[in-house]
């Protein structure tokens, strides 16, 4: 069996956040023809008690824990002109030295990585070898650092224009030294053409999926709260886009809400709340769980999934798991982008907060019975995970190693 290389900004596992659900699965699907030697960092310190789970999935692991204060004050530390912070932050001498050890001892016939910030780690070695790679960035994260630059007043504009100008750049550095760069879905990876024209013919996309045995609505769930008529937000709740989301609901659309149902219940779950999500908390009707062990229960209970994201880039799992347990969502048109839904149909689009207002009532008045069933048949027939991973298989095959022939035998 074919030996690979996988390196990942954070350990991928447990799969309960966008960029560890991704990796999570396309190391699964690769493992079922490779050999993976993983190397990843994990910011949760209680992510590590999962490693024997990915253990048992590769030929051999090296995961470094990273202090994300520490990384911070490190990305500023080795600042340097034209040099994104993010590159900084993930940088970590340890797992620098794994890589170089891996490449040198073992027999890796293909490299895939996993996010921009992981790319630097092999770059300088790729330039001597001529290893088979693949870069996943999944969205353009720059054009998200400069849609927090037009969010953000003095100095944080500055730092996050700087950043999304600089990490644009290395963006398109990296997709030239990779032989081929992923993306989410065909219209990031169109977004990141019209930004580096020059990488046309580099790119590619893979779409995610949603594992539909696991998000289904068979199962009954005990309700974890009151039976009031439930509004239900997912998602890691100390990441600015979904942050800004639920602040954005709460002021702009729930008071649209309560003037007819007073008794309504918003609920935000995710993990690690900031400041601003906690404050939210102590209002009427708005309920913030913290991090919770299965988000299922909420999903089940819910009448309604609400993903107001006003800064949303790819595809957003937090879509794709309430459509798999067939619940009426109510998405803005960035939560929307690369859902292979009919709006209307399959699930209801709003831009602003009267339209959001407006179609979360009707879903609250019984108006659309027939949205969670159908729901549920488009993520079955267009985001299996077994079907959109096909698309990953056809590259990697597409770019076999060549096999060197043994020492006087001509080729």
């Amino acid at each position: 069996m074919r030996e690979l290389l996988f390196l990942c900004h954070r350990i991928p596992y447990p799969p309960d956040k966008g960029d560890k659900i991704r990796a999570f699965h396309v190391l699964k699907h690769l493992a079922q023809s490779f050999r993976i030697h993983l190397g990843c960092l994990a910011d949760n310190p209680s992510d590590l008690a999962f490693l024997p789970e990915l253990t048992a999935r590769t030929a051999s692991l090296a995961c470094f824990p990273l202090n994300r204060r520490t990384a911070r004050l490190r990305s500023l530390i080795t600042l340097r002109p034209n040099r994104p912070l993010s590159l900084g932050y993930f940088h970590d001498a340890r797992l620098a030295f794994w890589v170089n050890e891996t490449l040198a001892q073992r027999p890796i016939r293909q490299v895939f990585v996993f996010s921009s910030a992981m790319a630097p780690y092999v770059m300088d070695v790729m330039a001597a070898r001529s290893l088979p790679r693949i870069l996943d960035m999944v969205d353009v994260d720059s054009e998200k650092f400069a849609a927090y630059a037009d969010a953000a007043g003095l100095p944080m504009r500055l730092l996050w224009m700087r950043e999304a100008r600089t990490l644009l750049a290395f963006e398109r550095r990296a997709a030239r030294d990779f032989d081929h760069t992923l993306f989410v879905s065909q219209a990031e990876e169109a977004r990141f053409l019209a930004l580096a024209p020059g990488c046309a013919g580099r790119t590619g996309w893979v779409e995610n999926g949603v594992d539909l045995d696991y998000f289904s609505p068979q199962p009954d769930f005990a309700s974890p709260d009151a039976a009031a008529p439930s509004i239900v937000f997912t998602g890691t709740m100390d990441y600015r886009p979904n942050v800004d989301a639920v602040v954005w609901f709460a002021d702009a659309v729930m008071p649209l809400l309560t003037r007819r149902r007073p008794a309504l219940l918003f609920t935000i779950v995710g993990s690690d709340p900031a400041p601003a999500v906690q404050a939210l908390g102590h209002r009427p009707g708005i309920h913030v769980t913290g991090r919770v062990a299965d988000t299922r229960p909420y999903l089940a209970q819910a009448t309604v999934v609400v993903a107001p994201l006003r800064i949303g880039r790819g595809i957003q799992n937090k879509v794709l798991e309430a459509m798999a347990m067939a619940r009426p969502v109510v998405a803005s048109p960035a939560a929307a982008e690369g859902i292979r839904g009919q709006p209307g149909r399959d699930l209801l689009v709003a831009g602003d907060a009267d339209a959001t207002a407006r179609l979360v009532g009707e879903v609250l008045d019984g108006r659309h019975p027939g949205l969670g069933a159908a729901a549920r048949a488009a993520v079955l027939r267009h985001h299996d995970w077994n079907a959109t991973l096909t698309r990953l298989d056809t590259m990697i095959e597409g770019m076999r190693p060549v096999v060197p022939a043994p020492v006087g035998v001509e080729a």
